[in-house]
């Protein structure tokens, strides 16, 4: 599903801030793989998810999604294969638009638009159905502004906007780090319902090696914008947070082992 070879970005080119995010990453990504991808600040991670979607342009190397060169799209053309759901949880939605017509406009993801009625009655339909899963009683306020609603609940729209419209691909930027435990927990828990059922690809960057270990089938490591661990399957299960550390005091040394607040 997704293919990335030698991809290289740099912030401030020639400047004596110059930052190298990303040197050389390969990866392949097979279609319905659930990657976590963990690594300490300024590893690399948010700058990968950037990247894939079109946020940054690459200073060089190749992505490809669903055998198609995206390296050169721009960012509006590749979100017609791709959702994301951000840290943020106010940047998913429109905070003055209606539920339901924050709901419409995620439902007409990749279509042609014109002119017509915004929310149809099918579509109202769909939506409470949808909307019902979350348990929030959402459903029952369809026409209520996105403004009005706490920050977990716009997260759990946010999340079922994201896959209203089946995408080829599922990024997930850290997306419970600015809710309360309890929250964060039910949107994690939103998360692994939601890519099961649709049988999504999805990469998702968190800091806490908990969640990485315990959600998806595959985990990614990077560290100075290099991948330095990539496990699945039965090793990925048998790992544990101390073999995770051990990993990363091998490539950063043990005189960095306060950087484990970071990954915890």
């Amino acid at each position: 599903m997704i293919a990335i070879k030698d991809l290289i970005k740099t912030f401030h080119r020639g400047s004596v801030n110059e930052v190298l995010a990303l040197a050389g990453i390969n990866l392949q990504v097979a279609r319905g793989d659930f990657i976590t991808v963990i690594g300490s600040n300024g590893a690399g991670k948010s700058t990968l998810l950037n990247c894939l979607a079109g946020s940054y342009a690459i200073d060089s190397g190749h992505i490809r999604i669903d055998q198609q060169d995206v390296s050169r799209w721009p960012e509006f053309q590749r979100a017609t294969l791709l959702s994301r759901v951000f840290q943020d949880p106010l940047l998913g939605t429109c905070a003055p638009l209606s539920i339901e017509q924050n709901m419409a406009l995620a439902n007409r993801r990749g279509c042609r638009h014109g002119l017509g009625k915004g929310v149809r009655r099918c579509d109202r339909e769909l939506f409470r159905c949808q909307l019902a899963q979350l348990g929030l009683g959402l459903e029952e306020r369809l026409k209520d502004p996105v403004g009005l609603l706490s920050g977990g609940q716009r997260q759990a729209l946010t999340l079922l906007m994201a896959t209203l419209v089946k995408p080829k691909i599922l990024l997930l930027d850290e997306h419970t780090a600015a809710l309360d435990p309890k929250t964060a927990q039910q949107v994690l828990e939103l998360t692994q319902q939601l890519i099961e059922e649709q049988q999504l690809t999805a990469l998702m960057v968190t800091h806490n090696m908990r969640q990485a270990l315990q959600l998806g089938n595959r985990l990614v490591m990077l560290h100075g914008g290099r991948v330095i661990l990539d496990v699945c399957g039965a090793e990925k299960t048998a790992m544990t947070v101390e073999d995770l550390l051990a990993q990363f005091y091998a490539v950063r040394g043990e005189e960095f082992a306060s950087d484990r607040m970071l990954l915890v």
